[in-house]
């Protein structure tokens, strides 16, 4: 997959953070050529949004003030012909006014969530996530999870590879998933940084890792443990790992040849039944399906 064309919308009271974000982190990649439409630090007039891939909504200040009406009907008319729609912070409540998040799942920066809810009634908002896919729109929090939102967005195009590189140029890790937390109500002490027994559970990722086995390698009780990992992460330790296996079964089918059966044992899924099952739960589709989709992007 390559040439597909990514329209950032320069919207009136603009958080220059959430499109310099895209901007940097989208247009990057040589799949891509980004645009920025409007009228304020564009590159393009708001009419070559029309035919864009990929329509990305920045956040704004004041958004209980609506955007005008051009930019409502650009994102309306978008996702009426099938592009993809990015919502970022407070841009989401743009992507609500412009009628497309009715009856869809949606987040927002933790800050506006009640406004969200309060004012767009037939949105399903779901709270404390860093970033909500539904169908091709997404919407994410601000800021770091503008990150993450921009990595998945070169992952479902160009693989977990490439994501990952990304990652890379913006000095960030693998794409947090979307159900992570957008923050914790608890600081984590100093002495529970537990950075090294993620990266020992990575080495061993092939491995029947469980819960006690890794609080005994970060050298604290169990119950201790799990509370410390979710301050860090916003994850559930045995959640955290699943995700870690999926990505590493992502590389795996995009790169090698290797049968589902190896891929499975690799990376800790035991037999390739239980990989299917973990593989489709959480990507969508089967390793099959995906190893076949990601030949065909890279040919």
């Amino acid at each position: 997959m390559s040439g597909l064309t990514v329209a950032i919308l320069a919207v009136p009271r603009l958080i220059t953070l959430d499109l310099s974000i895209p901007l940097h982190v989208l247009g990057r990649h040589s799949g891509y050529q980004v645009i920025v439409c409007g009228e304020v630090m564009a590159t393009h007039p708001l009419s070559a949004a029309a035919t864009a891939d990929i329509v990305v909504v920045p956040g704004f200040d004041r958004p209980e003030a609506p955007l005008p009406a051009e930019y409502l009907d650009t994102i309306r008319l978008s996702a009426d012909r099938g592009a993809r729609i990015l919502g970022i912070c407070t841009g989401t409540l743009a992507l609500a006014a412009a009628g497309i998040l009715d009856g869809r799942d949606a987040t927002t920066h933790w800050e506006y969530v009640a406004c969200l809810r309060e004012d767009y009634p037939l949105v399903n908002v779901l709270e404390n996530r860093l970033f909500v896919e539904d169908g091709k729109i997404l919407t994410s929090a601000g800021g770091g999870a503008a990150i993450d939102a921009c990595l998945h967005v070169i992952a479902s195009d160009f693989g977990a590879a490439a994501a990952y590189e990304a990652g890379k140029h913006v000095v960030a890790g693998p794409a947090r998933s979307g159900d992570q937390r957008q923050y914790v109500d608890v600081l984590t002490p100093p002495r529970s940084d537990l950075s090294a027994t993620r990266e020992w559970a990575m080495q061993n990722i092939g491995e029947p890792l469980t819960v006690q086995q890794t609080a005994d390698h970060g050298n604290l009780p169990r119950r201790t443990f799990i509370r410390h990992f979710e301050r860090e992460t916003g994850l559930p330790p045995m959640r955290w790992v699943v995700l870690q296996r999926i990505l590493s079964a992502r590389r795996l089918l995009e790169e090698s040849d290797w049968p589902v059966e190896r891929i499975a044992s690799a990376t800790g899924f035991g037999t390739a039944a239980n990989f299917r099952s973990a593989f489709r739960r959480e990507v969508g589709t089967t390793p099959s399906t995906y190893r076949k989709s990601s030949q065909v992007d890279e040919a």
